[in-house]
């Protein structure tokens, strides 16, 4: 690692850069993975998304911990939602590595398009913190879409930030900020019961996972630091751009590529 070639240093500006979107708004994906699928063409889909995995739960392990110490996490309904994402993904990492994802990858940019347009369309969502449902209900509701948005993550992954971003302020009545910050805790669970799975299946590329943990570790920090520091409307202006590109990616790649 003491000399770095072209191609480490531009994994690693990717890794960074995933690291600050996805310390934000979720979405690191979306830089990352398609850097590691076109520096490694003929690798496995599945040891890819592992070495993904391996790389970019540091920064979200990272990010969590800033906005526990800053944010107030509402425990009673995340963790619940958590241990439930972890479930979901621990599947759904199983299944990816059994069957084909052509047609949920068509399906996902309609839907994110969906979550764009409803987000364009009511400006002042996300804007004010009014948790709206009982214990008991949030509970309940925040199993069942841990468990959806889990099997997602496990399966395919890009876009997981967002979706649960998009569900804790839609459903349960978050601001952008506090959405963000239990997005984080939730996606590292599902992200950690991926990577456990992939790595039991020796689809992890750990040589290159640890550089681009570094660089992702920092690259979250920063996108902590930049969403601390501006508030909801700053998480809310990135959540929107980060949705268009993944539009944009996922739709090429379903219908293009």
């Amino acid at each position: 690692m003491m000399f770095l070639n072209l191609t480490d240093m531009g994994l690693g500006l990717a890794a960074g850069l995933a690291g600050f979107v996805d310390a934000v708004v979720g979405g690191g994906g979306l830089i990352l993975l398609p850097a590691l699928f076109a520096t490694f063409p003929q690798a496995a889909p599945a040891t890819l998304l592992g070495t993904n995995k391996a790389g970019a739960i540091w920064g979200t392990g990272a990010a969590f911990l800033s906005y526990v110490r800053r944010v107030r996490i509402p425990w009673k309904t995340v963790l619940p939602t958590a241990l439930a994402a972890l479930t979901g993904s621990l599947i759904g990492a199983d299944m990816v590595t059994r069957i084909n994802g052509d047609d949920f990858r068509r399906a996902l940019p309609f839907v994110l398009a969906g979550v764009l347009i409803y987000t364009l369309m009511n400006r002042q969502l996300g804007q004010v913190h009014q948790p709206r449902f009982t214990q008991k209900t949030a509970t309940f509701l925040g199993i069942a879409g841990g468990l959806i948005i889990g099997f997602y993550d496990g399966f395919l992954g890009p876009g997981t930030g967002n979706f649960l971003v998009f569900v804790f302020i839609l459903i349960f009545g978050f601001d952008f900020l506090h959405a963000s910050a239990s997005a984080k805790i939730v996606n590292f669970s599902s992200n950690f019961a991926a990577l456990v799975l992939f790595a039991s299946k020796n689809h992890v590329l750990w040589h290159l996972a640890l550089f681009l943990a570094m660089c992702n570790m920092l690259g979250s920090l920063m996108g902590t630091r930049m969403a601390m520091t501006h508030g909801t409307t700053f998480v809310r202006r990135l959540f929107i751009v980060v949705v268009l590109l993944l539009i944009t990616r996922t739709g090429w790649e379903a219908f293009g590529g």
